[in-house]
């Protein structure tokens, strides 16, 4: 019989077979799939080149045209500007890894790459309550809606999220910081993700663990709940009105807020939806639309 090692001669054990401080990370992959992963590039690579070109178009439109700068196609270039951060900080390493295999990551490099990735997150679905906000005033209350919805507060309402999303997510790399020993360099997944890698931290992650549900469960639960009720508030109203051409126009009106909520939903939020915002945005908005194939498009000049 041999009795049981003391909690601090376990530890003791633990540390002595661990990293102090490592410089760097290995990121593997999707675990399990092997030199398959590659074919993944084939798929994630055009999703990405989609989110790029087609966010910076609708951001580059928005910008150019003077007409566009009103509140209601600023709001639509704040997700726009969301998406193209966050496929730009996860993609390229994504398909490094998917086509070069395994990579190194510098450890800075993992905690700041953790901070954004987290953070943009948390400013998209923030993002996605205002929209919904935006159309339940517009629907709601249209003739308080200039007043309002005004370019200023549109402003003020993107500083007040990014300040939120800095505020909350700030304490992720932080906290991980704060760990002196891992017990491994290598991280199972494509990017350098809050969870992932306080499961290689020793020591005790429970201020870790609970901070990270916590944070999920509040911005999930909360943004859900406020777009739930925005769009409950719309749907009433659109059923007070008195005609069926009425209604069709008042759903027209905020088609292109309601379908980005997939994003809360979709499991791979990072890079499709952001992929698919022109679509939604430019294909529902007739500004921007029009815009658009006026500068795409080469038309024939009258002789």
């Amino acid at each position: 019989y041999s009795s049981p090692l003391h909690p601090l001669m376990t530890e003791t054990l633990q540390l002595n077979s661990t990293f102090l401080h490592p410089t760097f990370f290995i990121l593997t992959g999707f675990p399990g799939l092997g030199s398959a992963q590659t074919w993944l590039t084939l798929v994630f690579g055009p999703i990405y080149l989609l989110a790029l070109l087609g966010n910076g178009a609708l951001l580059a439109v928005v910008w150019i045209d003077s007409t566009l700068h009103q509140p209601m196609f600023l709001l639509l270039a704040m997700p726009a500007a969301t998406d193209l951060g966050l496929a730009t900080s996860i993609a390229p390493g994504l398909l490094a890894v998917l086509w070069l295999g395994p990579r190194s990551v510098p450890y800075a490099v993992c905690l700041v790459q953790m901070f954004f990735v987290h953070a943009l997150t948390a400013m998209e679905s923030g993002v996605l309550l205002a929209m919904a906000g935006d159309c339940a005033v517009a629907i709601g209350c249209p003739l308080h809606y200039p007043v309002l919805v005004t370019k200023a507060h549109v402003g003020y309402a993107a500083l007040a999220l990014a300040l939120k999303a800095v505020a909350i997510v700030l304490p992720f790399p932080l906290l991980v910081a704060k760990f002196e020993h891992f017990q491994a360099k290598t991280i199972g997944h494509t990017y350098c993700a809050h969870m992932a890698v306080v499961e290689l931290m020793v020591g005790n992650t429970r201020v870790n663990n609970l901070y990270g549900l916590a944070l999920s469960l509040a911005i999930s639960g909360m943004d859900i709940l406020g777009i739930t009720g925005s769009y409950g508030l719309i749907v009433h109203a659109v059923l007070q009105l008195p005609t069926r051409e009425a209604c069709a126009k008042a759903f027209g009106t905020c088609s292109s807020h309601i379908c980005p909520v997939h994003i809360l939903l979709s499991n791979i939020y990072l890079l499709l939806p952001p992929a698919l915002n022109l679509l939604i945005y430019g294909a529902r908005t007739k500004q921007i639309r029009n815009q658009l194939l006026d500068t795409f498009t080469f038309r024939e000049s009258p002789l």
